[in-house]
């Protein structure tokens, strides 16, 4: 059953910010792409995406902006059972 969360457009902002950065790893340009498809839509977080999101939301060097969309991108990550 999908969740009915959806990434906000703060939160759509940032992940185009990071999207359009030359300093973004590949794990936060990913996180990022990902929030922008939830956008407006019903899809929900892979497990892949939700591995590499946990891991930026523990990563110091992981910008705000890559956080907030790895945080609503786990938001939108559907639970087993």
């Amino acid at each position: 059953m999908a969740k009915s969360e959806k990434t906000s457009g703060k939160v759509a902002s940032s992940a185009g910010k990071v999207l359009a950065s030359k300093t973004a790893s590949k794990a936060e340009k990913s996180v990022a792409a990902s929030a922008l498809t939830q956008k407006g839509s019903n899809e929900t977080t892979s497990a892949r995406v939700a591995s590499t999101a946990a891991k930026l939301m523990n990563n110091p060097k992981a910008s705000a902006a890559a956080k907030s969309a790895a945080a609503s991108v786990l938001t939108q990550k559907t639970k087993k059972g």
